[in-house]
């Protein structure tokens, strides 16, 4: 088996359709296999899929178990020399993973892998940064880098990274991550401490600490829609989310003290995010009246 493909879905039963369908319809020279697991979806994803997709190695979870731990469900059977973590908000333009199995096999160094992530309309989208720091989380936790661009910012999202070179990166959006299986089993998959957000950051972080590569490559293009799922959620509960995983994140990768500061200004996020929620509402409100 030359790559499993996994797939984790919540409530996106027809962006998952087009998804799988550019899979099978795009996918040529190889010996791939695909994974979905759905996390406890309303809308009939589990259904659409066991009988649209006979291919599709379904689990339909009772519950959301989160993004890591559904991966690390399905890796546990996956078959593949690879491992393609995807998101189901995304469409294969061309025969991408072939593109990226090739890629992957020139240099057994190299661990983890991305192309490049374009929009709907044919847009560049920004799948590249650095790790991050204590300085610009703590201006992503007090929402300044709406208002400014600081130094560490611009380092951390990568701002001068030119997307039409292939190169060595640090870190990679989780929504297409073409991994050398054996690596990922090694490390243990995704750290199941983290519910959603964070755990990409964390997975190419542990990658670096073992000496191993991650390669950004232009030479394919993958749509993705981006955030699907997330837009069902309220603004206070995604940054809740989002703070829990900065918290995990700094409590394995940096000192007690920065780890302190993002745990204390996560309440004042909080506090924030809880003031844009309630004027959300309000403003909804007011337009239908």
């Amino acid at each position: 088996m030359d790559i499993s493909i996994i797939i984790i879905s919540w409530n996106v039963k027809e962006l998952l359709k087009k998804c799988l369908q550019s899979i099978y319809d795009k996918t040529q020279g190889l010996e791939f296999e695909v994974f979905v697991v759905d996390n406890a979806s309303k809308d009939g994803s589990a259904l659409m899929v066991a009988s649209k997709f006979t291919r599709v190695n379904l689990i339909a979870s009772n519950e959301n178990m989160g993004f890591a731990k559904a991966n690390n469900l399905a890796l546990e059977h996956a078959q593949g020399k690879y491992v393609l973590f995807l998101n189901p908000d995304t469409e294969l333009t061309d025969n991408s993973l072939k593109v990226m199995f090739d890629l992957m096999e020139q240099d057994e160094k190299i661990a983890l892998s991305t192309c490049q992530l374009i929009y709907p309309d044919s847009t560049l989208q920004k799948n590249i940064k650095n790790n991050p720091g204590l300085c610009d989380q703590i201006l992503i936790l007090l929402k300044l880098h709406h208002l400014f661009l600081s130094k560490c910012l611009n380092r951390y999202l990568a701002k001068n990274f030119i997307y039409e070179k292939e190169q060595e990166v640090k870190q990679i959006m989780g929504a297409f991550m073409f991994a050398r299986a054996e690596v990922i089993k090694e490390i243990g998959g995704f750290d199941p401490d983290y519910f959603i957000w964070w755990e990409d950051l964390d997975l190419c972080k542990r990658i670096q600490d073992l000496g191993q590569k991650i390669i950004y490559t232009p030479k394919t293009k993958v749509i993705h829609h981006e955030a699907k799922s997330f837009e069902q959620q309220m603004s206070l509960e995604k940054q809740k989310r989002f703070n829990r995983g900065m918290a995990i994140y700094f409590r394995k990768h940096t000192g007690l003290f920065s780890y302190l500061v993002i745990k204390l200004l996560s309440c004042f996020s909080l506090g924030l995010a809880w003031f844009s929620q309630i004027f959300k509402i309000k403003s909804k409100t007011q337009s239908k009246i």
